[in-house]
């Protein structure tokens, strides 16, 4: 069996051989997210990359200098949902445009600090929260190609399963689970599969008091006509 490989190449894992089961954890590590030198959180300064492979791919800061507004404000809305997408790449390639660096992860909280500045000061705290948040996930998820590599395990999963074979799948956020069940449903009405989750399910109170990284979880599955 392969070693380390991407999930979008599930095809390539056993070849030949029908799986009966697929677990699919879409989540980052926490060693990731609690190594600043990773780039992962703005709650420490540290370079801005954000790939979940270092040693490959152009890392958040350079993809910065490669987009423009328009094209930026499209990414924060359509990989988190950001609210005030235009008014942070306004403010984010304002900087890039004078020459000023935005290489590090507490520089682009910052830039989004500044964008968000119009709001009244007794919302403006947890707001700039949020849209950091939701920017550096927007990032992450453009960097490291994720959209596009769950597109292809996604597809691919009816090829592998066998028969009565069963995948379960872990989300952490809309966009993921949007991909899941769209698919999901796509499948079943094609008659690849058998019967898909009608619903998410999600962790418990207790879950999510004992592992708070959990709440944002929601699991779907799929059974292989």
């Amino acid at each position: 069996m392969p070693g380390r490989m991407n999930f979008s190449q599930l095809d390539r894992v056993a070849p030949g051989v029908s799986l009966d089961f697929v677990l699919a954890d879409l989540g980052v590590s926490s060693m990731q997210i609690d190594d600043p030198a990773r780039g992962f959180t703005f709650k420490y300064d540290g370079p801005l990359d954000l790939r979940l492979d270092p040693t490959s791919g152009i890392s958040a800061a350079g993809r910065l200098r490669e987009l423009d507004e328009d094209e930026l404000a499209a990414l924060l809305e359509e990989n988190a949902d950001e609210p005030h997408a235009a008014r942070i790449a306004r403010t984010v390639l304002g900087e890039l445009r004078r020459g000023e660096a935005v290489d590090t992860t507490k520089r682009l909280a910052e830039l989004v600090g500044q964008a968000l500045s119009f709001l009244p000061a007794g919302e403006r705290e947890e707001e700039v929260k949020k849209s950091c948040q939701r920017t550096f996930q927007a990032l992450r998820i453009d960097v490291n190609g994720e959209f596009e590599a769950l597109y292809s395990f996604l597809e691919k999963l009816p090829g592998v399963l066998k028969s009565g074979g069963r995948v379960a799948i872990l989300t952490f956020h809309s966009g993921e689970d949007r991909l899941v069940k769209q698919a999901f449903r796509q499948h079943l009405r094609e008659g690849f599969y058998s019967s898909v989750s009608d619903g998410v399910l999600r962790p418990s109170a207790q879950e999510r008091f004992q592992n708070p990284r959990a709440r944002s979880a929601k699991l779907r599955w799929a059974v292989r006509a």
